[in-house]
């Protein structure tokens, strides 16, 4: 294992990196669509020397509502939008698929962070994660990350962020105060 020598931002997917699709699933590239401010988050976390990571639940795949390859599709989309919007894309993405054979346990558990962690070397109390369900803060506290910023969505809050914005825009001011 590298020496944590960099920190990083952990980002959910679907209600932060991407609009929320509301209750159901982001089956296809058509139906993904890039928040608005997530070039912005993306391209300040970069300039400050923070890693950009990916961890999400795609359940869909396991419940055989999409492919391991349309997810693949999907996320290649996602990271080719982003090369063109900011000239950054993400360090890397970590899914929870739901299958058998997956190798990350679904959230809350920190599996998908330490799996980053360990392959690149991230300094976990340095980092943060943002995301905008209660599974998504409650990783990011079993991982033991400096922080957890919650953005607000129809999704019941229980678990306690370190804070909290309505939008991707009101955490990228955020972070420009804690980065």
């Amino acid at each position: 294992m590298l020496m944590p020598i960099r920190p990083a931002i952990f980002f959910d997917r679907d209600g932060v990196v991407n609009l929320s699709p509301g209750p159901g699933y982001v089956l296809s590239i058509e139906a993904f669509s890039l928040d608005p401010a997530i070039g912005d988050l993306l391209a300040l976390a970069k300039s400050r020397g923070y890693l950009a990571i990916v961890v999400t639940s795609q359940k869909g795949v396991g419940k055989g509502l999409m492919t391991l390859h349309d997810l693949d599709a999907i996320h290649a989309s996602m990271q080719a939008a982003l090369r063109e919007r900011t000239g950054f894309e993400f360090d890397a993405i970590y899914s929870h698929t739901g299958l058998a054979d997956c190798p990350f346990p679904p959230k809350p558990d920190p599996g998908m962070i330490r799996a980053a962690a360990e392959r690149f070397g991230i300094d976990l109390h340095s980092s943060w994660l943002i995301g905008d369900a209660d599974r998504d803060i409650e990783m990011g506290i079993a991982a033991g990350l400096k922080g957890t910023v919650r953005v607000r969505s129809e999704k019941a809050e229980t678990a306690t962020a370190s804070h909290t914005v309505d939008t991707v825009a009101e955490a990228v001011d955020f972070f420009r105060t804690v980065l």
